[in-house]
């Protein structure tokens, strides 16, 4: 079976055990960049048809991947998420803007 994505480090790993070959290779960094994009994509999509927690800490793990190679310091990035919840608020109140006049 083909499958041609990014994966969790230990994938091979559990894929020998199950007694399958896995064929793999390194990603240089504009695949890996491109790929990061596409699982992003590809667990959000997820996380919205099945709604589950496991989904949703799929997603972060994406995301701290994707600070890793962006060299984007986490606590920074939830910093600059505290300042902007500070100015523009935050997503609590549930509220939908239907129009404006």
């Amino acid at each position: 079976m083909k499958y041609n994505k990014l994966v969790r480090d230990k994938i091979p790993e559990i894929i020998k055990q199950k007694g399958k070959v896995p064929i793999t290779h390194i990603a240089d960094d504009e695949e890996y960049w491109q790929k990061l994009k596409e699982k992003l994509k590809e667990e959000v999509d997820e996380f919205l048809k099945d709604n589950k927690e496991e989904e949703l800490a799929d997603i972060l793990e994406i995301i701290y991947a994707i600070c890793d190679f962006k060299k984007i310091d986490k606590q920074e990035l939830e910093i600059r998420r505290k300042k902007k919840a500070e100015k523009r608020g935050s997503f609590k109140n549930k509220i939908i803007l239907d129009e404006t006049k």
